[in-house]
């Protein structure tokens, strides 16, 4: 006999306008804070310890992730996906946007480029790009799954049946 999870249908949640816009600020905010620690970190690597610019956004980055990963999966997914799980899709989305990000901030600041400038643009598109991920792939079946958003929909039901 298979697990209740394994033989109904798995989709991916549709949420109402509201409550995307909710989740999109929820990331935005948590990917503003991570911004704070990587750009902090990076500065404190390049201006006191004078990393090459690969090494200093490297640790910034990391830094960031896990960060943002421990905030994201909690409160703005509310997810009760398997951490080792999530973490391993995050760390693959990462496997090819680090190398990635490191290539192309390297050619541009080597080209002349205020290595702050690349750094911001990189941020940007790591902002964008791993909310899809982390929406479409991550979480894709397990966003709203979790003790937080279970009392959230236990109340909202109370306040329903109350109208």
């Amino acid at each position: 006999m298979q697990p209740e999870e394994n033989t109904r249908q798995k989709s991916i949640k549709q949420l109402t306008a509201r409550q995307q816009s909710w989740q999109m600020l929820k990331f935005t905010l948590f990917s503003a804070s991570a911004g704070v620690i990587q750009a902090a970190s990076f500065t404190l690597f390049k201006e006191v310890f004078s990393f090459p610019y690969w090494l200093g956004y490297g640790i910034a980055l990391v830094l960031s992730v896990l960060w943002n990963f421990t905030f994201n999966r909690r409160y703005t997914f509310r997810s009760v996906e398997n951490i080792s799980k999530a973490m391993m899709l995050v760390f693959l989305y990462y496997l090819v946007f680090t190398p990635l990000s490191i290539w192309w901030g390297a050619a541009l600041t080597g080209a002349g480029w205020n290595e702050y400038i690349v750094l911001g643009g990189t941020m940007l598109i790591n902002f964008v790009t791993e909310y899809l991920f982390q929406r479409f792939v991550v979480y894709r079946y397990t966003v709203d799954t979790n003790e937080l958003a279970k009392r959230a929909q236990e109340k909202e039901n109370c306040v329903e049946d109350e109208e």
